[in-house]
Order: structure tokens, then C-alpha cells, then sequence
């Protein structure tokens, strides 16, 4: 696989615009707005493609916003213009893309933000669960809607949720179908903030710059921790975290971070 590039920044990809505009942070947004930026095949290849890169280059970046273009929708779930009519082979076959792209969102490295800008339904409802946390602007809404086609969520919906907003509201949500409000879900734990549209994206970005200011081992590490512990009892989650506490100790960033302490100064962290 290439390595980033300039080309690649400003548009490597047919369905996403990648965006750098800080150091250290990169937007990623979901670029097909006259479809409520449907999930298609090529948006699947497209973000699989762009997590893999970021396992595989940690360090290039410190944080990651998700959104959409427009005001409209985040995401509309998976197009079903594109899948009406699909044989049966077909749609399994489109959906082990899916399978990739959400593995992509849950083995990516770098923490991740979902600025919920719109609409967030079926596959974008999930979307926006897989990562790390959510804002949401007021007039947005989700749905987990998959019931009502004849199917259930397949990009990790019916795990994800529960373990947001607990197992008897899950139930309910992903049971009727039913349409939540961005308030709805910051009270059940779906989002961290709700805000006006003009204010998620700035509200966002303001979150990326303070995580993307701390030691990246260490944020990564965090992440490493809390996702990976959370399945296992206590006493080995403890253990898996003093592994992960272990990683940080022998890293110039650790050094800096004391130093700079001591210094009355600012660290500058390196990401070694």
C-alpha cells in the first residue's frame, strides 16, 4: 500500500475528502451528499482502505474526525440503490467489504471522533458508534433501522449500542426501528455532546488539538486499554492496563512529559 502523500491528502479517494487541518489531526468526511452519504462498495473499499493506512502509519496522525458533507445527513446507512436487485451472493459479497471497512473502525490505533452533522441511520448510526466518541449538532438523528428491511445491523450495531446506552434501551431501539433524537442520545450515552451545526465541527476540532497535544503513545495506549480491557474481568483488565502502562515507560515522550513538568514549560511530545 502507498504511503500518504500530498496527492493523496487533498483527494486519493472517490467517495471521502481527507483533510488535514491541523497538525497531527485529519478529517475524514464522508463525501457523497447527494445520496445523504449512502454507504456504497466504493465508500466501503475507500474507508477500509484509510484505517489500514493508519495502522499502519500510527504515527502520521494523533486524531481522527469522522462527519459528513452537508448539513443534511452524516450517513444514510447502506445504499440501497445499489443493492436492489442484488442476488443473494451478491449482497454477501458486498457486505464482507463492510465486514473489512468496520474491522478498519475497530483496529484503528489513532483515537477517533464522530462529528455527527445529520442524519445518522442503519450503517451510519453504526458508523458513528465505532468510534471512540461522538458530538452531535442538535438537528441531528439516528436510527438503527435495519428491523423494519427484513435484516439486522452487520457492522456492529447490536454490540456497540448495548454497550453505550445499556442492553433494555438497545433492545428497544434496535427491536422497533425507532428514530432517536441527538438529545435522546446524549442522555442515553449514544453521544458526548450535542451543539448547534455551526459549532460541531470547531467543538470537534478544539477536542482533536487537546488529545493530538498529549503523547500519542500514551493516547494510543489509552485506547488500547479501555477497548481491549473492557472485555475481559477485572483482575486481567487491571493486568492488560499495567501492559499497556509498561509500553509508555521506556519512551522519550515519558522523559519529556517529567521534564517539562519540572521545567514549568510545555511538553513537546515526538510520538517515541
Amino acid at each position: 500500500m502507498e504511503r500518504w502523500n500530498d496527492a493523496a491528502m487533498k483527494n486519493e479517494y472517490e467517495t471521502l475528502n481527507l483533510h488535514s487541518p491541523h497538525d497531527h489531526i485529519l478529517t475524514v468526511t464522508l463525501d457523497r451528499p447527494d445520496l445523504a452519504n449512502a454507504i456504497n462498495t466504493q465508500m466501503g473499499h475507500d474507508l477500509a482502505a484509510v484505517w489500514s493506512q493508519l495502522a499502519l502509519e500510527p504515527n502520521r496522525y494523533r486524531c481522527v474526525i469522522l462527519t459528513g458533507s452537508g448539513e443534511r445527513a452524516f450517513c444514510a446507512g447502506g445504499d440501497l440503490k445499489e443493492r436492489n436487485g442484488m442476488t443473494d451472493d451478491e449482497w454477501q459479497s458486498q457486505h464482507l467489504v463492510y465486514e473489512k471497512m468496520i474491522r478498519g473502525f475497530n483496529d484503528c490505533p489513532v483515537p477517533m471522533i464522530a462529528a455527527v452533522n445529520g442524519a445518522a441511520y442503519g450503517g451510519g448510526c453504526e458508523i458513528a458508534l465505532a468510534c471512540d466518541f461522538a458530538y452531535a449538532a442538535s438537528h441531528a438523528r439516528f436510527a438503527l433501522t435495519e428491523v423494519t428491511l427484513g435484516i439486522i445491523p452487520g457492522s456492529g450495531g447490536t454490540q456497540n449500542l448495548p454497550r453505550a446506552a445499556g442492553q433494555r434501551r438497545a433492545l428497544e431501539l434496535l427491536l422497533t426501528g425507532r428514530p432517536f433524537s441527538a438529545e435522546e442520545a446524549l442522555e442515553w450515552g449514544v453521544v458526548n455532546r450535542v451543539l448547534p451545526a455551526k459549532e460541531l465541527m470547531s467543538s470537534a476540532l478544539e477536542t482533536a488539538a487537546a488529545i493530538a497535544a498529549n503523547a500519542p503513545i500514551s493516547t494510543r495506549q489509552i485506547k488500547q486499554a479501555v477497548r481491549n480491557g473492557k472485555q475481559m474481568d477485572l483482575r486481567n483488565g487491571l493486568l492488560y492496563e499495567i501492559e499497556a502502562y509498561n509500553r509508555c515507560v521506556p519512551t522519550w515522550d515519558r522523559r519529556e512529559g517529567v521534564a517539562a513538568f519540572n521545567e514549568k514549560r510545555k511538553p513537546v511530545f515526538r510520538g517515541a
